[in-house]
């Protein structure tokens, strides 16, 4: 992709799927933190943040503003358990969503 095809965050996301992006992230990160060898407290608010992200009347932050702010998180999340995957989706909404 040349950098006149290449999404600009800045100036735009028409045809930027930052919500679609950000909701296959979070299944990814479901996978992870579902298996109670690989959750913590943390891990476990955050997913009290994830239950109520959907709904506009109760939450704080969508789903992908959660994502942007715990961004290095979900790295070493992802990093310490081999999701190569995940780390490439993550870099890729790091990059044109957040």
């Amino acid at each position: 992709m040349d950098s006149i095809d290449a999404p600009d965050r800045y100036v735009s996301f028409k045809g930027i799927d930052c919500d679609g992006n950000s909701r296959r992230i979070i299944d990814r990160l479901y996978m992870h933190i579902d298996d109670p060898a690989k959750t913590n407290a943390f891990w476990e608010r955050f997913r009290a943040k994830l239950s109520v992200a959907e709904d506009p009347l109760k939450r704080q932050a969508d789903g992908l503003c959660l994502l942007c702010a715990n961004i290095y998180y979900i790295a070493d999340l992802f990093e310490e358990h081999d999701d190569e995957d995940g780390l490439a989706m993550l870099r890729q909404l790091e990059d044109e969503c957040c």
